[in-house]
């Protein structure tokens, strides 16, 4: 058998490869580090948490945070963001802005609020619809940076902007921002920034983070051992023991804190130039593609996500295809996305998404352009 290469085009699901040095860390924690933080006195667990606020402090500087503390670690996004979103002091009738390019770990827990709770839900399609859907009931605006499915990046700053401008509390999903796009909290005015690690930001799968403004008290979901506080009989209330309930990921933290690393060494404008010209390249490519669909976004720029379809084809043949005779990976379907495909009018048959990250080369995406010129000549 010949060994092919493999073209990975799936890092909106998880980002591979990890640098080296992610690997290493991982190692190093489970050999060497492999103490439980907060849990003891003795050297390993000490020097384990010390490691584990080295990363909140890296973090912190990454999303410009003042208080490392406010930082809570948790599984991945979707935790996070039940823990904001079902956290937040709501009561019936209280109103939520949200759009319609959210993943499910944003619409699910806004539907249990909506059917458990009495809130509404308004959706906006443009910033410009935004503050007309703002009444005396809206409490939060959540929105995802950047789509899962089109790339569509959302102007934090003008959203920020408003929600401060009506005492809005403002939630951002940057699970597929966090490591490709500059954030900033003060600038941005977020109140809540819900990520994951192991996309943009190189980590390894179950670890994310969570950052609450001083100012905001969410109600937990989750309670249980914090290493700390141990006579009190509910959760404590300050941060991070409020949100971390349980053993930490410890080998998934140093894995994010040397992702961190690594995207410090390249520069994180590099790796967005780098990957916005991939972005471009396969989008150019596949203009001149016959009965090849590519979606658009709404804003101007883009994020290195594209969802294509050949007309009246299903995704997941397409993506069948592309994996048993081209070793393309890519992700076909609905992407955990609904209402985006209710947008695009792509709920028959989903799209075939591909993703791009750092570690993808030109000749990848020449190669991934002819793979999907042959199959058009040839369906």
């Amino acid at each position: 058998m010949i060994n092919k290469k493999d073209y990975y085009f799936d890092n909106s699901a998880t980002s591979h490869p990890k640098p080296e040095k992610v690997y290493e860390a991982v190692e190093n924690a489970i050999k060497n580090l492999n103490g439980n933080p907060g849990r003891a006195g003795h050297r390993k667990a000490v020097e384990i948490s010390r490691e584990i606020y080295n990363v909140r402090c890296k973090l912190a500087n990454f999303f410009n945070i003042e208080n490392p503390l406010q930082i809570a670690f948790t599984a991945n996004a979707t935790e996070s963001l039940n823990f904001a979103i079902k956290g937040l002091d709501l009561n019936p009738g209280d109103k939520i802005i949200t759009s319609h390019l959210e993943h499910n770990s944003v619409l699910r827990p806004l539907y249990y609020l909506r059917d458990s709770k009495n809130i509404s839900i308004d959706f906006f399609d443009d910033f410009s619809q935004i503050e007309n859907l703002i009444t005396e009931r809206t409490k939060a605006i959540v929105v995802n940076h950047i789509s899962n499915v089109n790339g569509n990046i959302q102007d934090l700053e003008k959203i920020g902007f408003l929600a401060k401008k009506h005492n809005l509390i403002f939630i951002v999903d940057a699970s597929q921002s966090a490591g490709f796009y500059p954030i900033d909290i003060q600038a941005m005015n977020i109140d809540i920034l819900c990520f994951t690690g192991h996309k943009s930001l190189f980590g390894i799968q179950g670890i994310g983070g969570i950052y609450v403004n001083e100012n905001i008290h969410l109600t937990p979901i989750l309670e249980g051992g914090t290493g700390s506080y141990s006579k009190m009989e509910r959760q404590p209330k300050v941060m991070p023991e409020l949100l971390e309930a349980g053993t930490l990921n410890t080998p998934g933290i140093l894995s994010l804190g040397a992702g961190i690393d690594f995207i410090n060494e390249i520069g994180l404008e590099r790796i967005k130039i780098h990957e916005e010209f991939l972005t471009d390249k396969f989008i150019n490519g596949c203009k001149n593609i016959p009965n090849l669909i590519v979606y658009p976004t709404l804003s101007e720029k883009r994020g290195p996500v594209v969802s294509v379809n050949f007309k009246n084809v299903p995704s997941s043949d397409i993506g069948a295809i592309l994996d048993e005779e081209f070793n393309i990976m890519i992700r076909a379907s609905f992407h955990c996305a609904p209402l985006a495909h209710d947008f695009l009018n792509t709920s028959e048959y989903g799209t075939i998404r591909f993703s791009f990250g750092f570690f993808n080369t030109e000749e990848d995406i020449d190669y991934a352009i002819n793979a999907l010129k042959i199959i058009s000549e040839n369906i």
